[in-house]
């Protein structure tokens, strides 16, 4: 095997590549520099069976004497120069292409191919995935296009001037997910759609007529986009039989009826947008069970009643659109409960009342329309209203509040049948406290003796549940007597073995160091670990304590550390599995910084210290030198020192930690994370740090920096979600690295903005399949 990727190689190849590597199986030569014409012969390499010369240079024509690569089974070019004779020509595939019998994934868009697509390539039935976009190929698809692709998955051949009507053939190529056809000059009728019942996404066909019944079939489709067609009659409640349902996009159609009150049937549901047809009645109730939703719009139809303050069960809305009906009443002072909400279109309606005080919480929300209704008295001016203006408030007489909102100026008229009841609320609710308070007091003085001899009790028998004492000879026995084969690695206090215990259960054995000086460090871990439970935790399976032996029993790790993952070629994790983890990694953190009864402060935050289960779920582990926060401070004074590179600057300087410390560290791991770029490396160390060399890079845009890796796609749509998603990452990133603790975000917030920026991403993809 060669690898030589991301190494802003330049020249040509070697025109005898094969000559002296015939037995070469696999060339890695893709995220160059690399220019000139592929060797005519790479034919020689008959061995070759993985050739990725993509984003590179090369130009001229692909050589037929590829077809002589009778074992080769995926072939990357694309976004090169390929041609027929020049850069400034197109040029046709070889018809050779077809006899590569063994292939299973051919990339040959973004390229400056023109003429016929060999038919021959549709028979090669080990074909998983091939890809065609942004080229100039014409003519028509064969007629038999399914017939010969069993495991077919993925055929783009979109932005070409492809013509002719889609073979009904392609309904055989049942495997078939992605089907891109877009920006060619297809016609014919597309019914046969609901046969492909492993297909993803769909995405508006031109249809006429209504919804067909059959659409149920398709339970793996995660997106469907019939928007601006001329649909109509009802929507059909077979769309609830979807399973796997995320997007559903049935905007400027012609549907009439009701909302179909099975759509909380749908759990995997996200999106919802019936704007701009001709729906009536009510909202159903059980629309507001949908609880899961990022995104609904019901705008432009003609629906009647009044908000159900459920509402406010939609803790992950980003953007909900009612605009343009009949709605009626107050709107529910719910809605401040919308923490995730940026976009909200109540305009056109019905509506009265007050503006909800409670929306001086939604600190994202970014545009607000509540202009042509009924609503009356002040303009709350708190959180996002800092921002409005008298755009969103227009054609409601009865608003006052500040001059910048265009309404009248407030007077003590519009509040004084406000004060009266004010008054009698608190004077209920004082004495109602009162009340319960000396009942309370009375109650609890009674029971305090019983009560703390039965928590005694319940805390030894959990205790004696939780953990049971192993032996130092099962644990030598176990690990082979703590053979080095069975070394997983080095922590801050010890070594870690991976061991087998006598019921077969695979565990992870922390042997401490028990050097003078380091039995506090100990200590401290078992503390943590004893007091804390969280599923992104490392979790104590038992412990063995003898004189001059200390070892944890922990839950064992198969997948490593997250370092390992980052850093070994062989190992590879997507932009949504890095998304997961992170998202797993804060998760613990705002346990152990609010969810636990004394804050604790990690202090050692690096990839070594994130462990990945089977299942790749992350688990924090060595708290070997983390702090308790005692009650009513803030933070703490250490004289140890965490990993340089990691520290934040009063950790360093001062040996101070808080929780903000280790949100410093994270957002430096966020860094690493999304460039593979070890803040430790050496050339951090020459005077700047990671956090400066991304602040450096960031104006210069995401492809100076992030790992290229997470960057190539099927598309340039595709490419463009990506960007903007590590755009916002590293945005978020920096904010955590802020150089003092008061400027930086807590956990919980950087926790929230990780799963908007996941969720934003789902979405861009899902809409651009």
């Amino acid at each position: 095997m060669v690898y030589l990727s991301e190494n802003r190689l330049l020249g040509i190849l070697p025109h005898d590549l094969c000559s002296h590597a015939w037995e070469l199986q696999e060339l890695y030569l893709d995220e160059n520099q690399l220019h000139g014409g592929i060797p005519v012969r790479i034919g020689d390499c008959t061995n070759l069976q993985i050739a990725s010369l993509s984003s590179n240079r090369f130009s001229g024509s692909i050589p037929a004497t590829i077809g002589n690569c009778s074992v080769l089974r995926e072939l990357y070019l694309d976004n090169n120069n390929l041609t027929g004779n020049s850069i400034y020509s197109f040029g046709e595939i070889p018809l050779e292409l077809g006899y590569l019998n063994a292939l299973q994934k051919l990339a040959l868009d973004q390229n400056r191919l023109s003429g016929l697509i060999p038919w021959t390539i549709f028979n090669i039935s080990s074909m998983l995935a091939m890809s065609f976009t942004d080229n100039e190929l014409s003519g028509n698809l064969p007629p038999t296009l399914g017939s010969h692709l069993p495991n077919l998955e993925w055929l783009s051949v979109e932005v070409n001037n492809l013509n002719g009507s889609i073979p009904p053939s392609i309904s055989n190529a049942s495997k078939l997910e992605l089907l891109a056809l877009a920006r060619n000059s297809f016609s014919g009728n597309p019914s046969f759609l609901t046969s492909l019942t492993s297909c993803k996404s769909l995405e508006s066909f031109r249809l006429t007529g209504s919804i067909p019944r059959n659409i149920h079939k398709l339970k793996k489709l995660q997106a469907l986009s019939l928007n601006h067609n001329e649909l109509h009659g009802v929507i059909p409640n077979q769309l609830c039989e979807l399973p796997s349902l995320f997007g559903l996009n049935l905007e400027d159609n012609n549907f009439s009826g009701q909302i179909p009150e099975c759509f909380p049937n749908v759990t995997s549901l996200r999106e919802v947008y019936l704007g701009f047809n001709m729906l009536s009645s009510v909202i159903p109730s059980s629309f507001w069970d949908l609880t899961y939703l990022l995104d609904f719009s019901l705008a432009r139809n003609n629906l009647i009643g009044s908000i159900s303050p459920r509402l406010g069960n939609f803790k992950d809305l980003i953007s909900m659109d009612l605009s343009g009906n009949q709605l009626s009443g107050d709107i529910p002072a719910t809605i401040g409960n919308l923490v995730s909400l940026e976009f909200l279109d109540l305009s056109a309606n019905n509506l009265t009342g007050i503006i909800p005080k409670t929306m001086e919480s939604l600190r994202y929300l970014k545009q607000l329309n509540v202009s042509q209704n009924g609503l009356w008295g002040e303009i709350p001016n708190g959180g996002p209203f800092a921002n409005m203006s008298s755009e969103s408030f227009l054609l409601n007489p009865d608003l006052c509040g500040l001059p910048k909102f265009g309404v009248q100026q407030c007077t003590q008229g519009h509040n004084k049948h406000f004060d009266k009841l004010l008054i009698a609320v608190v004077v209920s609710i004082v004495l109602s406290l009162a009340i319960v308070a000396f009942t309370l007091t009375v109650m609890l003085r009674r029971r305090k003796k019983s009560s703390e001899e039965r928590n005694k009790v319940k805390e030894e028998l959990l205790a004696s549940l939780t953990w049971r004492r192993i032996s130092l000879l099962e644990l030598q026995r176990a690990t082979d007597g703590f053979d080095d084969c069975n070394l997983l690695g080095k922590g801050s206090f010890g070594r870690v073995y991976k061991g087998v215990l006598a019921d077969d259960t695979n565990v992870a054995i922390k042997v401490f160091n028990e050097l003078e000086g380091e039995a506090d460090g100990n200590d401290t871990e078992c503390e943590v670990l004893r007091n804390l439970r969280h599923r992104n935790l490392i979790k104590i399976i038992s412990t063995c304590y003898t004189t001059g032996f200390k070892a944890l029993v922990l839950e064992f790790m198969p997948n490593g550390s997250l370092h390992k993952w980052l850093y070994s070629h062989n190992y590879f994790l997507d932009i949504f599995k890095r998304l997961d983890i992170l998202i797993d990694v804060a998760s613990a953190l705002e346990y152990l910084h609010q969810g636990y009864s004394i804050p604790v402060v990690h202090c050692d935050l690096k990839p070594s210290n994130v462990l990945l289960d089977g299942d790749l779920v992350a688990h924090l582990a060595d708290f070997g030198i983390s702090k308790f926060i005692g009650s009513g401070d803030s933070m703490t004074q250490t004289l140890t020192l965490a990993t340089i590179g990691y520290m934040a600057p009063e950790f360093g300087m001062d040996g101070i930690v808080s929780t903000k410390s280790d949100v410093y560290s994270f957002g430096i791991l966020v860094m690493e994370v999304f460039t593979r770029r070890n803040p430790t490396e050496e050339s951090f160390q020459e005077g700047m740090s990671m956090k400066q060399w991304v602040t450096t890079l960031v104006p210069e845009g995401v492809t100076k920096y992030a790992d290229a890796n997470l960057l190539n796609c099927n598309s340039n749509r595709d490419f463009k979600s990506r960007e903007s998603c590590i755009s916002s990452i590293m945005k978020l990133a920096l904010e955590c690295c802020a150089d003092t603790p008061r400027d930086r975000l807590a956990i919980n917030d950087v926790l929230a903005n990780l799963r908007k920026i996941k969720s934003q991403l789902q979405q861009d993809l899902c809409r651009r399949a």
